[in-house]
């Protein structure tokens, strides 16, 4: 039984093709439902990546649908590692369920350091993508990030140098979107999760319109 207020994922099967990706899942009733990309395999990570499940947490709180899933290779997902393509496709499996699952007409997508460029490669090919957070960037220049609309929240921490700050900020704002520098803190956060996750809800409920 669970409880109110209390946060149970539940495990979530991704098909693809004839192998089978590993998930985690939670309802709600706002929209729309977010989908957490964790770090490439090349980088070490999972969908266990504790940014990830902060913002699970933070998504679930507010009453969004959640997913968050490893890519193929990686813990109890079947296939072999793979890399560029291979994790577009894996995060556009991950999309249809987390769009069927809500049910929902459009996601929100976001992405843990080097998924960064997954990301913008799903956004590319599937409308349904309504908006983009990129948690410390990797694998992409800010360049890229001035195209992507007002749905775009970029969040780094003050001590992350990857990107130029200045240069960041810069395509930010010329996309109309919003960056989160969280004052003390590195690429990984640490101490700082919870602002991570405010800024996450923050931008979940306008993209909800409310």
């Amino acid at each position: 039984m669970v409880l109110k207020g209390q946060f149970l994922e539940r495990s979530t099967l991704i098909p693809l093709g004839s192998e089978v990706m590993e998930g985690v899942a939670h309802r709600g009733d706002e929209r729309p439902p977010l989908l957490v990309l964790p770090p490439r395999p090349e980088d070490g990570g999972g969908m266990d990546h504790v940014i990830g499940a902060e913002l699970a947490f933070a998504a679930a709180s507010a009453g969004h649908p959640t997913l968050r899933f490893n890519y193929r290779g990686v813990g109890g997902s079947q296939g072999e590692r793979g890399s560029g393509e291979a994790l577009v496709e894996d995060a556009g499996a991950a999309l249809t369920v987390v769009l069927e699952n809500a049910p929902s007409p459009a996601a929100a997508v976001a992405a843990l350091h080097g998924s960064a460029r997954v990301a913008l490669e799903l956004r590319a090919r599937h409308p349904e993508v309504a908006g983009l957070c990129l948690v410390s960037p990797r694998a992409v220049t800010a360049r890229e990030l001035a195209g992507l609309g007002r749905g775009l929240l970029v969040v780094v921490g003050e001590l992350d140098s990857t990107l130029s700050r200045a240069e960041l900020a810069q395509a930010v704002d010329a996309a109309g979107g919003v960056l989160e520098v969280v004052e003390g803190a590195g690429a990984n956060f640490h101490h700082a999760l919870p602002l991570v996750g405010k800024a996450v809800r923050a931008w979940l409920k306008m993209l909800s319109g409310k």
